[in-house]
């Protein structure tokens, strides 16, 4: 059974993450507007700094990064175990979805961004997280 003390450390420890994360997607936000916006105004400049400026959101994301790697290691052994798993559900499905469209663009289909894959992990990753959790209930 869960102390009060273990719950709010649980409590104290999803707030500082909610805050690392809520202020590095601020940024991200914020980062990526100023540089769609100046890209925009500079769209006939061809020079490196329209390829930093391109990049520039990444900074950011490292700062995102940051944060989830620090809320997978406050997470004890059992949740570890299931982000593990949600994680190499999302890592497999997302390998098969795109080798899998490999072959149909082999038959003429259009060639996807690299942004599809985030959009194929991430419910990859919850529907992860789904099936793990009912796995350890």
């Amino acid at each position: 059974m869960m102390t009060m003390k273990t719950t709010n450390a649980n409590t104290g420890r999803s707030r500082q993450y909610l805050k690392e994360l809520g202020g590095a997607m601020l940024a991200y936000a914020v980062v990526l507007l100023a540089s769609i916006t100046w890209l925009n105004s500079h769209a006939d400049l061809a020079s490196p700094w329209r390829d930093l400026a391109a990049l520039s959101p990444m900074l950011p994301a490292v700062a995102v990064l940051w944060a989830i790697m620090r809320q997978m290691r406050r997470l004890d052994e059992l949740q570890r175990r299931v982000q593990f798993e949600a994680l190499a559900f999302a890592f497999a499905g997302t390998a098969l979805l795109s080798f899998g469209y490999g072959f149909l663009e082999g038959l003429g289909y259009p060639r996807l961004s690299m942004f599809v894959v985030w959009g194929a992990m991430a419910p990859l990753w919850v529907l992860g997280l789904l099936i793990a959790a009912r796995r350890y209930r």
